[in-house]
């Protein structure tokens, strides 16, 4: 089982990227874990919003294989608990897939055909977080999942 967290556009902030280092370095001891990330539209002042989004999907579609779990962190998709998202993760685990991919969209969501091919909608919280800090508290959480599920004392009830 690998972990897979595929985000548009790339983490320029040091702050930000020190602390996401920071846990993927952590949950690589207990399983595979990358960020992957697919470069930004260039040009995008002359399309709409659709079209964008259409154009996302394209790039993104190609980093996604078949018998990948495809779980898309998006505003709209259903919230968790930490305790509860180590336990849809141990689902997921569970299963026997090879890879699990976590979806950051671009700044204006997902296209409709993503959102039809997503096996999960998450959302990490009802307010929104500027992309870079999704991919921050998402690898936290992610952490902090492993943690509850090993029975480790990162996390506290």
């Amino acid at each position: 089982m690998k972990i897979r967290l595929l985000v548009t556009g790339k983490t320029e902030d040091s702050f930000i990227k020190t602390g996401i280092c920071e846990y993927v370095s952590r949950i690589n001891h207990y399983i595979p874990f990358e960020i992957f990330e697919i470069q930004s539209l260039k040009n995008t002042s002359n399309l709409t919003i659709a079209e964008q989004k259409a154009q996302e999907a394209v790039l993104i579609k190609k980093q996604i294989h078949p018998g990948n779990i495809l779980v898309l962190l998006d505003e709209h998709g259903k919230e968790l608990t930490s305790i509860g998202f180590a336990t849809f993760l141990n689902r997921l685990f569970l299963t026997g897939g090879k890879t699990i991919v976590f979806l950051v969209g671009g700044p204006y969501g997902f296209d409709e055909c993503l959102i039809k091919s997503a096996d999960h909608i998450l959302s990490l919280s009802r307010m929104t977080f500027s992309h870079q800090m999704v991919r921050l508290f998402f690898t936290e959480q992610f952490y902090r999942a492993m943690t509850i599920l090993r029975g480790e004392s990162y996390h506290h009830e």
